[in-house]
């Protein structure tokens, strides 16, 4: 929810940053069929799972109408990262709801075969030196 985090986990944030994403999401309104846009929200434990973390999404997205799916990161080797903790993910959840937000809490499937989304390509080599850059954090 801040580019500084961003930066880290989403590297495209640096030439792309949220001030900018968040203009983008203003002038897709203006012509999209909706009235709305959803954010998907990868939840990695101890990384964007906190309720400051919580507290800051909401005050990004105080300007765009929108929905939350909050999607538990479905682990794999070497990415350096671990999902959220159910009860993280169910408080980062209420803290979006009680502010009036509709959120969904993705189930994981595949999990347990190494097949969840973002695992499949977990199989091929990771050159975005992803480990190094969380270490530099």
């Amino acid at each position: 929810p801040n580019d500084a985090l961003r930066d880290v986990i989403v590297p495209i944030n640096k030439k792309y940053p949220l001030k900018e994403l968040m203009a983008a999401c203003q002038r897709y309104l203006v012509k999209a069929p909706r009235d709305f846009v959803t954010f998907e929200y990868v939840m990695l434990d101890g990384v964007n799972d906190s309720f400051d973390h919580a507290k800051e999404l909401l005050n990004l997205v105080k300007d765009v109408p929108c929905k939350f799916n909050l999607i538990p990161f479905n682990p794999f080797p070497n990415s350096g990262y671990e999902t959220s903790r159910p009860d993280n993910i169910r408080r980062f959840r209420d803290v979006l709801m009680q502010a009036g937000y509709v959120v969904t809490t993705r189930k994981t499937r595949g999990d347990d075969i190494d097949a969840a989304c973002g695992q499949l390509a977990g199989q091929v080599q990771d050159k975005t030196k992803r480990t190094a850059r969380i270490a530099f954090v």
